[in-house]
């Protein structure tokens, strides 16, 4: 059943493609060989008919993704953050699905809320609106707690989503296989890597719990940034398949001139939403990914608020430090570090040319620099980073693009909000904090710390891990002798036995 399944709905998709004009597009984002272009088109353009012709006000991809439904609405919002394997343009393109579908019956949404709490309705809220919002994935009920009177926003997913998913992710794999048989040039953007990729977002997506879970680690990070704030979640009434946050009243972000009829400062908006971001992304390591307007609300006390935790980056400590190290090299506009930063991360080859890197990087940021503040962009130069760094070899870092990604829609509603806000001044603070925190001695210090501590941890077992190493020795002669495995057993041994006087040391050094 799978195969004719997976046959049937590309045909129906490549006639979508190519009845709203979208095949094009898509086989030049894939840089396609002519033989690949004249099959598909030759192939499709008798299925026509068979396709969905979509919103004709939309643009042909977003038209054509659209018309095919919820699975390949995420999709392509997932593309979106991808614009190494689509292009700037189609990505670009994407970030305009709205990923709005009509709702599902609230008779449905109290089935599953009912069966999935396990509680007739009327013991849970004592009011449940009809759907508010409806997305690809879930759709929002507003409610009011039987038992506290408190209003909750009540998260649903879609009847029967999963098991669609399931389906359509296959057809994707099959798709892919297709795609790289015949069109071997589009193998270097792997496509069932990037088939993977959306089916591990999504498989987090169809599982509440781990929404869930994300909004309460961004809620404890953020706990004391003073003017921005995330809904707390409702553990009581959440499951796998429903989601129950507290309801927070607001100006969803797009609505500009509501905002200014409440009396907001537009310029003070705009700038906390950029800093926050970067504070989320530098200070914790964990940022919302999906900062568009729809996602953000004003609240009556000016604060804002963050909605819909379905898709959050995470960057290690060590990412952080060479993303902020790149970020304050060019506010300093010190190309030779900015170039340096590259290559001791290892992302640009050792065999490239420093000084030549820090050329082309000038050629970057200088131009961007010289024009007028409301149009400096740190978007536009993390996307012309990304050109100059894939000119000299650099590999593709699906975090850095998600980073970026999510940098350009921020600086969109920051700009929507103060279309004057000078990009680098507003986020030169944070950068410079984090650095100072993050990197010079007292950093040192705490790394020494940290190594210490995992040092110690060994040393209930250093016995067995010395007598592991001479075991190995005698077996292997040839390779590891008997007195390197002793003399390594000795360092380790000396290493656990005076970390704990390492780490006080350090400590008392950084203080």
């Amino acid at each position: 059943m799978r195969g004719p399944h997976n046959i049937w709905r590309l045909i129906r998709t490549g006639a979508t493609m190519e009845r709203t004009g979208a095949m094009k597009q898509a086989m030049d984002a894939m840089d396609a060989p002519r033989a690949l272009r004249i099959l598909a088109r030759t192939v499709m353009w008798p299925f026509q008919w068979l396709g969905y012709k979509g919103d004709p006000n939309l643009p042909p991809v977003t038209r054509a993704i659209t018309a095919l439904g919820p699975a390949y609405i995420k999709f392509g919002q997932i593309l979106s953050t991808r614009p190494d394997v689509v292009g700037g343009e189609l990505a670009q393109q994407m970030q305009m699905l709205q990923d709005k579908l009509p709702p599902f019956p609230r008779e449905q949404a109290i089935k599953t809320v009912e069966a999935e709490l396990g509680a007739p309705l009327s013991e849970l809220f004592s009011d449940f609106s009809e759907p508010v919002a409806a997305a690809s994935i879930a759709q929002v009920h507003k409610a009011v707690r039987a038992d506290t009177g408190q209003p909750v926003a009540v998260k649903v997913l879609r009847p029967g989503i999963e098991k669609a998913f399931r389906k359509d992710v296959d057809a994707f794999y099959f798709v892919a296989s297709f795609i790289e048989l015949f069109s071997p040039s589009s193998r270097r953007l792997r496509p069932t890597d990037v088939v993977a990729h959306f089916e591990g977002v999504v498989h987090g997506e169809l599982d509440l719990r781990l929404e869930s879970s994300s909004a309460s680690e961004f809620a404890a990070n953020i706990e004391n940034d003073e003017g921005f704030s995330v809904p707390s979640v409702d553990w009581a009434l959440s499951s796998r398949r429903v989601m129950t946050l507290e309801w927070i009243e607001g100006i969803t972000a797009s609505e500009i001139n509501a905002i200014i009829e409440a009396g907001h400062d537009r310029a003070a908006l705009g700038q906390r939403v950029l800093q926050m971001f970067l504070r989320h992304a530098l200070r914790d390591g964990f940022f919302h990914a999906d900062m568009h307007q729809g996602n953000l609300k004003v609240a009556p006390n000016g604060d804002i608020i963050a909605l819909d935790f379905g898709i959050m980056g995470a960057l290690d400590e060590y990412t952080r430090r060479v993303y902020a190290e790149i970020l304050y090299g060019f506010i300093k506009k010190d190309y030779k570090r900015v170039a340096e930063v590259h290559f001791e991360a290892g992302y640009v080859p050792a065999d490239q040319d420093v000084d030549e890197f820090a050329r082309a990087l000038r050629a970057v940021g200088d131009p961007i620099f010289g024009m007028d503040a409301s149009r400096i962009s740190m978007a536009r130069l993390l996307s012309y980073l990304f050109e100059v760094t894939e000119r000299f070899g650099m590999q593709t870092r699906t975090e850095l693009i998600l980073l970026q990604r999510t940098m350009v829609v921020v600086e969109g509603v920051s700009r929507s909000l103060d279309p004057h806000i000078n990009i680098w001044e507003v986020a030169r603070p944070v950068v410079e904090d984090y650095i100072k925190t993050n990197i010079g001695p007292r950093a040192f210090g705490r790394d020494l710390w940290n190594t210490a501590r995992v040092l110690a941890r060994f040393g209930p077992r250093l016995p067995q891990i010395a007598e592991n190493l001479l075991v190995a020795g005698s077996q292997e002669k040839e390779t590891v002798k008997p007195k390197s495995a002793a003399w390594q057993a000795a360092w380790l041994f000396a290493g656990g036995a005076t970390a704990a006087g390492l780490g006080a040391l350090v400590m008392t050094l950084v203080q």
